[in-house]
C-alpha cells in the first residue's frame, strides 16, 4: 500500500461544481483507497491505495469523480516525498528571486514538462517571476494584490496539460501534515 496526495481542479467553483468535502472523501473511499482525509474545501486529498502509480490513482479518481458528479475533476497526484521536495525547492527558489517575495504560489502539472514548455513557463518580469522544477511551477510576486493581474497565456496553459494551483502556505502545511515521514 502507498500514499498518495491528490489535488482536485475547479471544484466548489460557483453553482454547477459543487464537491462538498465530505463527498470528496466518501467517493475517494468507494474507490477502494483508505486512510482518506480531506483538507479544506478545495480538493487536497490524502489516501493509501494498492495501486502503484501516481498516474493510475489520478485514472481512478478521476473516473469515480465523473461518475459521482456528472462533471470532469482533473486531479494531480503526488507521493509524499515528491510534496515535501517541492517545498524545499520553493524555498530555494524564492531565495533565489530579483525581490523580497510577498506571495508564492505553485502550479502542480500532471507530467514533467518538456524543455520547450519549461522554457515557455518560465519568465521574469516587473514584479513577478516563475521557476520550473520538476512537475511544480513556483510563481512568485513581489505583492500579495497582483495574483488577480497574472494571466496565463493559453499557449502556456496548453502546453502545461493537466494542472491545478494552491498558495504555498496551504502546499507547506500539507507537506507538514502529509508529507515524508509524517
Amino acid at each position: 500500500m502507498a500514499v498518495y496526495i491528490a489535488f482536485l481542479r475547479a471544484i466548489n467553483l460557483g453553482a454547477k461544481r459543487k464537491f462538498p468535502k465530505v463527498d470528496v472523501q466518501r467517493v475517494v473511499e468507494e474507490t477502494g483507497a483508505s486512510d482518506v482525509a480531506v483538507h479544506l474545501n478545495t480538493g487536497n486529498v490524502r489516501l493509501t491505495s494498492r495501486q502503484r502509480s501516481c498516474s493510475a490513482v489520478e485514472a481512478t479518481l478521476e473516473a469515480a469523480f465523473v461518475a459521482d458528479r456528472g462533471f470532469e475533476v482533473p486531479t494531480v497526484v503526488v507521493t509524499p516525498d515528491e510534496l515535501a521536495a517541492v517545498v524545499a525547492d520553493a524555498d530555494e527558489v524564492a531565495r533565489e528571486a530579483p525581490f523580497d517575495v510577498a506571495a508564492h504560489y505553485v502550479t502542480l502539472m500532471r507530467e514533467v514538462p518538456s524543455a520547450e514548455t519549461v522554457a515557455l513557463v518560465s519568465h521574469e518580469g516587473e514584479g513577478e517571476v516563475t521557476a520550473v522544477r520538476g512537475r511544480a511551477v513556483h510563481l512568485m510576486l513581489d505583492g500579495t494584490d497582483r495574483y488577480h493581474r497574472v494571466k496565463l497565456p493559453a499557449a502556456v496553459d496548453r502546453a502545461m496539460g493537466v494542472w491545478t494551483n494552491r498558495n504555498l502556505t496551504v502546499v507547506r502545511d500539507l507537506a507538514a501534515r502529509w508529507g515524508a515521514g509524517t
